[in-house]
């Protein structure tokens, strides 16, 4: 059989790209390695749930307050308003995607990557089965390679695919405790602290019965579990069962080209859409499994490879400029812990919290108040100067 399109990897990004796909007709295989959980914070703005029609069993815990944690310890704590961030758990979230995209009439296939070979019968994918551990074949028109931050197709196919620069993840997912003025089951805690993670940030996430506890970092030499067992200490969590640890690379850094301009195009963190300074990757990888997939069903419609560049160019055209917000951002203030005090200072302002979340909310930046970037790029300015403390509000 020869598919339209073979999808590599079936985390959100494959399984999205995969399910639009059979949904519109195409002869489509979604290749899944099986039996991983990427750590993930689990967080979806209101925006995923509603443009990929999440139901509420998916949705594990409903926050409605986010805390930013100095490293002197101060708790600046922001308020959701009209509405709610959610929150799934990434082992049933990814399976439930999956499902869908079967449904839909996709393939599902159950091995690990290893190859693309090309000869006078088509583009090939060369995989081993999970089950049998023999060296498959599966051939396509087309490849969408969603298969994470080291994908194997980037890196054979698509020029600065073996570059992409990234911070290593690590988080334990534990039974929740009790309620308490330290762990509230509807607030997400973001610790800005050197001590936990020096160029990132470290978390403490709820999903209902269980949390997730983690932090991230780009530099060789921290000990993640480590970090990780001092955040669960300094949160009141260390005796909390943990049920399992996992770690991965994320991306932090778009590549520059998408497609190997002939049958290969690239989804989610094989293309480095990630959102910097954040960390948020669940809906950006969604949206670039959707315009993967818009691509790929143009390429085949047109016979034109150049319609792979489609799926870049339609994502950076909705999301480039908060990208580099946040790259702005990062660069700024994950520095040093001077800089992640001040940071945490103006997270207290109304002015930002309000343009943050509505920022995050609907994914896209507010123009509907100038005065308000005004004042806040004044403010950003006098914190970045020192012309203010530290720990001014």
């Amino acid at each position: 059989m020869i598919h339209d399109v073979i999808v590599v990897g079936g985390g959100p990004s494959g399984a999205t790209a995969a399910e639009d796909l059979a949904r519109a007709g195409a002869r489509v295989a979604l290749l899944d390695r099986a039996g991983r959980i990427k750590p993930c914070g689990g967080a979806i703005p209101p925006r995923l749930i509603q443009d990929f029609h999440i139901p509420d069993s998916q949705i594990v815990a409903r926050i409605n307050t986010a805390r930013m944690i100095s490293p002197t310890g101060r708790a600046v704590d922001i308020a959701i308003e009209n509405g709610y961030v959610g929150m799934v758990d990434r082992e049933h979230f990814d399976a439930f995607l999956r499902d869908r995209a079967v449904a839909a009439g996709a393939r599902l296939l159950t091995g690990t990557f290893t190859a693309i070979e090309r000869d006078a019968a088509g583009t090939h994918v060369i995989y081993r089965d999970k089950a049998s551990g023999d060296a498959m074949r599966v051939t396509a028109r087309l490849v969408i390679g969603a298969d994470g931050a080291r994908s194997g197709v980037a890196r054979a196919e698509v020029p600065g695919g073996d570059r992409i620069p990234y911070v290593i993840a690590y988080h334990e997912i534990i039974a929740a405790p009790p309620a308490t003025a330290a762990y509230d089951p509807t607030r997400c805690d973001v610790i800005y602290d050197g001590r936990i993670s020096p160029d990132f940030y470290g978390w403490v996430f709820p999903h209902g019965p269980q949390a997730s506890v983690g932090m991230g970092t780009g530099l060789d030499g921290v000990d993640l579990k480590q970090a990780t067992a001092d955040l669960r200490a300094a949160s009141g969590l260390a005796d909390c069962r943990t049920i399992r640890r996992e770690g991965a690379p994320i991306p932090l850094k778009p590549l520059d080209k998408w497609d190997n301009g002939r049958d290969v195009v690239l989804a989610g963190d094989a293309a480095g859409v990630v959102a910097p300074s954040s960390g948020e990757g669940i809906y950006y990888a969604m949206v670039g499994g959707r315009v993967a997939a818009t691509a790929a069903l143009a390429c085949l419609a047109s016979g034109r490879a150049a319609d792979l560049a489609l799926a870049r160019r339609l994502f950076m055209k909705e999301h480039r400029t908060v990208f580099r917000v946040l790259r702005s951002m990062q660069d700024a203030y994950y520095r040093s812990d001077e800089r992640r005090e001040r940071f945490v200072s103006l997270c207290h302002d109304p002015d930002v919290q309000r343009l943050t979340f509505e920022a995050y909310m609907n994914k896209r930046l507010v123009k509907a108040r100038p005065m308000a970037h005004i004042r806040i790029g004044f403010k950003n300015l006098a914190h970045l100067l020192r012309l203010i403390p530290a720990a001014a509000t």
